[in-house]
């Protein structure tokens, strides 16, 4: 592990210039900035002060970083089918996130369950076929192309009234699916 690099990476992160992060640990900036480029080495004691004017201890500075996975595949789609429609969650463990993308397909005749009210937003892509946004009362069709957007105050859900299967790449904040 490299301390200097990732000391740094907490100051900046912390809106701290070195010479803050070296008044509020009483070491030269100097020295910091000798550390931040790994030309020194810290004792205990002084590592423990700096992590600790960076909001942090010496158990969570050491913990191994575990690098978040950026790229899903096939294999790493969760598939729910249903009577009415297939969704696809294409990125896996969304309730962690703050978004949650899906690909949703419905048959002809198919329908969403029915989503709302709750706080935050989604988003639509159709990719293939159209679509009947339902939005309370008022229905507005949605071809393969176009977008829709919207808030979740309303209670809404997506109907396919053609003959034909669609597919909608759909994305709400926070995730409910």
């Amino acid at each position: 592990m490299d301390i200097g690099p990732k000391i740094k990476r907490l100051r900046i992160r912390n809106g701290l210039t070195l010479e803050e992060l070296a008044s509020r640990c009483e070491l030269t900036k100097g020295f910091l900035s000798q550390l931040e480029r790994d030309l020194a080495s810290p004792s205990i004691a002084t590592l423990e002060d700096i992590l600790e004017a960076l909001g942090t201890s010496l158990s969570e500075f050491f913990q191994e970083e575990r690098e978040e996975k950026v790229v899903f595949r096939g294999e790493d789609f969760f598939i729910d089918e249903r009577d009415d429609c297939t969704i696809r969650w294409i990125v896996p463990n969304t309730q962690k996130n703050k978004m949650e993308p899906i690909l949703l397909e419905l048959p002809s005749g198919g329908q969403s369950f029915p989503s709302g009210p709750h706080a935050g937003e989604e988003f639509g892509y159709v990719v293939k076929g159209s679509v009947t946004l339902v939005i309370g009362e008022q229905e507005t069709t949605v071809r393969s192309g176009e977008t829709f957007y919207l808030d979740g105050q309303q209670e809404h859900c997506l109907r396919n009234d053609r003959k034909t299967t669609a597919q909608v790449l759909w994305v709400s904040t926070p995730p409910l699916f």
